[in-house]
């Protein structure tokens, strides 16, 4: 068994530093084999945010695998957005931007989706697709796939209409052939889970999707700030969803999924 805790939109430049605080000693306490943050670093790309957000990276444990969001490309400064792209994130987080873990039958492909053009939305590009099919396919039997991005591939229950990362169908098809087992996102500040299936009707197979809230920001849209731990193994996964109660992080909720076939199906509803 191997365990991941997913964080996403930290927001630097809006932080809570309680919640920031709190959420270290949470992170350590739970002994993750990784750590994976799915985008949204800062508020607006600037590089005073980016210090305080490689600073608390370096605090987080590690392993780490970190991907880049919308909010990490400047916004408002047109010639930085197209000119500097991602140049800051790349100079005080990582140079990767799509990062590859791979650990006793656990794979983590991370994707970047944040585009200039597009600022809010995101895609998946051509080279992408090629880079999962030569990170995620040909993987002895039992390895656990996983492909984190910053932008989700399902909407929320509640809003089925809302917008999902681009090329979607076309990647879906990808990881059904690779045998992706989860998809790991935020973007959307939500915490929900669920399999692609319920989205992509038409769909064969049925992959995972766990959905992270903002960890640490101020920026909380419905939800309090949250993040998740997952307990992976090669046909079963069990998720937890964090929640701060103004103090601390407590367990929400807890559900269990067992792949049988090619289905993702949920043993043990959330309680």
């Amino acid at each position: 068994m191997k365990v991941i805790a997913h964080i996403s939109d930290l927001h630097f430049g809006t932080q809570d530093k309680a919640v920031a605080a709190v959420l270290l000693r949470d992170l350590h306490a739970a002994t993750p084999d990784l750590v994976v943050v799915s985008g949204d670093l800062t508020q607006r790309a600037r590089s005073g945010q980016f210090r305080a957000a490689r600073e608390y990276l370096s605090r987080l444990p590690q392993p780490r695998l970190v991907v880049p969001g919308n909010h990490d490309v400047p916004l408002f400064d047109v010639f930085s957005r197209f000119a500097l792209k991602l140049r800051r994130y790349q100079a005080f987080i990582t140079r990767e931007l799509n990062p590859f873990w791979h650990c006793d039958g656990l794979v983590v492909l991370g994707l970047n989706t944040a585009r200039s053009a597009t600022w809010k939305e995101g895609r998946i590009s051509a080279r992408q697709m090629a880079m999962i099919r030569q990170r995620l396919c040909g993987l002895p039997d039992g390895t656990f796939r996983v492909l984190v991005t910053h932008h989700p591939f399902v909407p929320p229950p509640d809003d089925p209409q809302s917008r999902v990362v681009g090329r979607s169908r076309l990647a879906l098809a990808e990881l059904e052939r690779c045998g992706v087992d989860l998809l790991l996102a935020g973007h959307l500040h939500r915490a929900y889970t669920g399999e692609t299936r319920t989205h992509y009707v038409e769909r064969k197979h049925s992959i995972l999707v766990v959905q992270a809230g903002t960890a640490v920001s101020r920026r909380v849209r419905t939800e309090p700030n949250a993040y998740n731990l997952l307990e992976v193994e090669p046909a079963s996964l069990t998720l937890q969803v964090r929640q701060w109660n103004g103090s601390e992080f407590l367990t929400s909720s807890v559900s269990r999924w067992q792949k049988i076939g090619n289905s993702w199906q949920l043993v043990r509803p959330q309680v």
